[in-house]
Parts: structure tokens; sequence; C-alpha cells
């Protein structure tokens, strides 16, 4: 089990974008990472979805973190 937050958030990306972020500076890494954490604190939709399958929540809030911040 990965538990470095990098680490995590890399594990939750859709196969082709954990190469482009894998790729991407450490420093933007673990910007990204930083901000998917703060997405899964904050957002009651994913708490909810959480409770059903904790991967499919950290897979949406990492969908949406990319969605919002340029790799």
């Amino acid at each position: 089990m990965v538990t470095d937050p990098v680490g995590r958030f890399l594990a939750a990306l859709a196969p082709e974008r954990r190469e482009d972020v894998g790729s991407a500076p450490r420093e933007d890494q673990e910007r990204l990472a930083a901000a998917w954490e703060r997405e899964l604190e904050s957002d009651d939709e994913l708490d909810t979805l959480d409770e059903l399958s904790p991967p499919a929540a950290e897979a949406e809030a990492a969908r949406r973190v990319l969605a919002r911040h340029a790799v």
C-alpha cells in the first residue's frame, strides 16, 4: 500500500494520465497531490462515494484536480 501522497495520487489517476503526471517535475506532482487531498477532504459528494468505493472516490477526485490544473 502506497502511503506517500504523490504515490497515492498517481495510483488514483487513469492509466493514460498517470504517465503524463509521473513525468512532470516533482514539485508539480506534489502540488497536484495536495490539491487532490484537499478535494477528498472537502467534497461531501466524494464522502458518499468513498463509503461505497474508496478507489472510485479517489479516482474522481484525481479527475477533477486534473481538469482544473494543467500539468
